[in-house]
């Protein structure tokens, strides 16, 4: 499937920073980008740290006074395969480089303190199907509310609460996947479906010697997912990250079936 992507950033910067974009589609193995424009009002210039590994597209600018950031793009998502219940979990020995680390708590995702749930919730069951059950758990648990979480929320606020948004979800379900052992990375997107539209943070395990991509909320589906960044946690994928201070003024992200 192609969609076309839209996004528009207005911020506003009484004191000259640097700031780092994350908000092109990523260049990876299950998407194609056909075209793409980001444009910063008043032009400034950009330096490029893009990841020649994961695809991912990194730019850092220097923003002062008032600030309009647009992107646009046409990507082309690649049919993605499913079969998580029949994936097999990898002894760590066997684990690609790039997958170990995301085995280890991060800032939002304490694993460590689910190791004993997941154990006596999970631990009788095959391989990969711990992962599809500890995703119905959350499901049958978690409530999708706003207003309940900040972006010091935690997975385990999240498991005492029992309600959130997308990052809640994700992080919580991060969190549970590698105490069971599984290679599990956040990742940030444009969702195709999602209401309201905005970035949306969804998740990839590592089962069957291969990653797999999975919205934990349900509402966006995988083939309608693009996707812009990877990493441990909320963190690591955040569309904007202000080494300074900036003020919010408006932002808008559209994503739309292209023919």
């Amino acid at each position: 499937m192609t969609f076309q992507i839209d996004a528009r950033l207005v911020y506003r910067f009484d004191q000259a920073c640097e700031v780092l974009l994350l908000l092109e589609a990523a260049r990876s193995a299950d998407q194609v980008v056909l075209s793409e424009s980001l444009h910063l009002t008043p032009a400034v210039d950009v330096a490029r740290l893009d990841d020649a590994v994961d695809g991912e597209r990194r730019a850092v600018f220097l923003a002062q006074g008032s600030m309009e950031i647009t992107y646009s793009a046409r990507v082309e998502v690649l049919p993605r395969r499913s079969g998580l219940g029949e994936g097999r979990v990898s002894p760590v020995r066997e684990l690609p480089g790039e997958a170990l680390r995301y085995l280890r708590p991060s800032r939002y995702c304490p694993s460590d303190r689910f190791e004993s749930f997941v154990a006596r919730e999970f631990g009788a069951l095959p391989s990969g199907r711990q992962v599809t059950a500890l995703l119905a758990w959350i499901n049958a648990h978690i409530d999708y509310r706003a207003g309940v979480s900040d972006v010091e929320t935690t997975a385990l606020d999240t498991f005492v609460d029992r309600a959130g948004v997308c990052r809640d979800f994700t992080h919580l379900a991060i969190s549970l996947c590698r105490a069971a052992g599984v290679p599990a990375r956040a990742v940030s997107a444009y969702a195709w479906n999602l209401e309201p539209p905005d970035m949306h943070a969804v998740l990839e395990v590592y089962l069957g010697d291969r990653w797999h991509l999975i919205d934990p909320t349900g509402r966006a589906p995988v083939d309608g997912l693009v996707r812009v960044a990877t990493g441990l946690d909320a963190a690591d994928i955040a569309f904007m990250t202000i080494f300074g201070r900036g003020e919010h003024v408006e932002q808008s992200f559209t994503i739309t079936r292209a023919p």
